[in-house]
């Protein structure tokens, strides 16, 4: 039984990251605020992937990562997504911890902004050795550090992460009723 349970989780989580590099490649869903742009559902394979447990979070994590590497991604790009790892691992954990959390519609706002914030904090520092080392699209530098860095990569993924949560957690829902899984969070709220 338990082997079957292992394959399962990892089929699962190799479906998860296929979808978190595939969606960025197709997605027509793409804001742009030069010199930033923003895809619509970008995280959700990583949020799905948090609600079933921490090692499918950080798997689907580096595994985005690493697709975003392989399929030519600029490298600061896959150096944010590999960021994604430390979200991802923190919020699965206190997923894992307090189940409870996405039970109501506030508190499960309050973690998606918490975990918003670790996201664009994350992303903030892996972007600021590009950004000093010269390595960023002029646009970045004509903006300047505080509106490029901080206001687009740092808030703007804040904004961002909540709102691929919000979809997540829409998804996730009706999902987490067909799907057999060892661990996973319920979503039980109406949204």
């Amino acid at each position: 039984m338990n082997r079957n349970s292992n394959l399962n989780s990892m089929v699962i989580s190799a479906l998860l990251c296929a979808i978190g590099i595939v969606i960025p490649i197709i997605s027509p869903l793409k804001i742009t605020l030069e010199p930033a742009s923003f895809t619509l559902a970008s995280h959700v394979a990583i949020f799905i992937a948090m609600f079933i447990s921490p090692a499918t979070a950080v798997f689907v994590a580096a595994g985005t990562a690493a697709g975003f590497l392989l399929a030519g991604f600029p490298i600061v790009v896959v150096v944010r997504a590999a960021s994604h790892v430390v979200f991802a691992a923190a919020g699965a954990l206190y997923l894992k911890k307090h189940p409870g959390v996405l039970k109501s519609f506030k508190t499960s706002q309050v973690f998606s902004l918490a975990i918003g914030l670790l996201h664009g904090i994350s992303e903030v520092i892996s972007v600021i050795p590009f950004y000093f080392g010269n390595n960023m699209g002029s646009a970045y530098y004509a903006k300047g550090f505080m509106v490029s860095v901080i206001l687009l990569v740092g808030v703007g993924t804040v904004v961002h992460s909540m709102i691929d949560f919000y979809l997540a957690q829409a998804i996730w829902k009706p999902v987490s009723k067909t799907v057999k899984l060892p661990e996973k969070v319920s979503v039980n709220y109406n949204a």
